[in-house]
């Protein structure tokens, strides 16, 4: 069972995701919330699964009540609910901690799949907002310091390594889901799973949307093309 808060300022919206999550097994709603501050107080007393952020609330932001919360060092994990226009607030709510986003109008099932897999461990971002929320990094990156030409393999973040590891962190930081990576690179899910994992561990980053952002810190993926 995933035990789910919902965090939005609109009753219809709270409303209709409590619907949506009841209606299955799997899911259980522990609580509500309409503005951060509610948010964070309802996580630390409620201890869910999974946080259900909407992004402008008023008074504490999404943002904000992420950053508190992943900052807290409890349980809970993170997924901000966020819509095309709100692409600005990607970057700030990726460095506060959340595990992933998906689009206020996901269909249901995308919904609950995303949720089952932030509850598992795993990240999840909508497919049709992966690019634009990738290529929104290289816009707020710092200019690095460093010789531009200098290989960013020498990194020591990514020295542990294998080859085909860090092949796939390349293509984690373009926004590759497991089946096309699998596909790609001639592999089953379940080695790519493995990889992955072994990735994550070896970086020391969190969850896959943690490696997204070192592979773009690193330039790995600045571009398919690269």
């Amino acid at each position: 069972m995933t035990t789910v808060l919902i965090v939005d300022d609109q009753d219809l919206q709270r409303f209709g995701f409590r619907v949506l999550l009841e209606s299955v097994p799997e899911t259980e709603v522990v609580g509500e919330a309409a503005h951060g501050a509610e948010a964070v107080r309802k996580a630390a007393e409620l201890r869910p699964d999974v946080v259900l952020m909407d992004v402008r609330m008023p008074g504490m932001d999404g943002i904000e009540a992420t950053r508190r919360i992943v900052a807290s060092g409890g349980r809970s994990r993170v997924l901000v609910l966020t819509t095309f226009d709100l692409d600005e607030y990607a970057h700030a709510a990726l460095r506060a901690g959340a595990s992933g986003f998906l689009l206020k109008d996901a269909r249901p099932e995308e919904l609950l799949a995303g949720i089952r897999a932030v509850a598992g461990g795993d990240a999840v971002v909508a497919p049709a907002l992966t690019r634009r929320l990738l290529d929104e990094f290289a816009h707020h990156l710092p200019a690095r310091a460093e010789d531009p030409t200098k290989d960013p393999v020498e990194d020591p973040r990514l020295t542990s390594l294998t080859h085909r590891e860090r092949e796939i962190l390349v293509v984690i930081g373009r926004g590759w889901t497991n089946g096309e990576i699998a596909a790609r690179l001639v592999l089953s899910e379940s080695t790519v799973k493995t990889h992955v994992g072994r990735i994550l561990a070896k970086i020391g980053a969190r969850d896959r949307v943690q490696a997204v952002i070192l592979a773009y810190d690193l330039g790995l993926a600045r571009s398919p093309t690269d």
